[in-house]
């Protein structure tokens, strides 16, 4: 039987995340690891450099008929990262 301030380990660790202002650092960072599963496999390996900042992401892509398609699908893999995240996590993607 659980006691009335015991929490889940989901809740707890929550807690902390929010406590030390470290959760959207935590979700950028789960953002970036999924970034295979959200654009696909060969588009993530012709990202050379790839982070998160003031809700922008900032994409360096090698191939320029990837970054065509990208620039075109823009929109699209915004509601996706903001889908996985489950919050407005980016707002703009930038291409360097």
């Amino acid at each position: 039987m659980r006691k009335p301030n015991d929490k889940t380990m989901k809740e707890a660790i929550e807690q902390m995340l929010n406590v030390y202002k470290i959760k959207r650092r935590f979700d950028e960072t789960g953002i970036i690891a999924a970034w295979p599963d959200i654009v696909g496999k060969p588009v993530a390996n012709r990202t050379s450099e790839l982070f998160i900042s003031n809700k922008k992401m900032f994409l360096r892509i090698e191939s320029s008929i990837v970054k065509n398609e990208l620039l075109m699908m823009r929109s699209q893999i915004i509601e996706k990262i903001n889908a996985e995240a489950g919050d407005k996590l980016v707002e703009e993607i930038i291409f360097l």
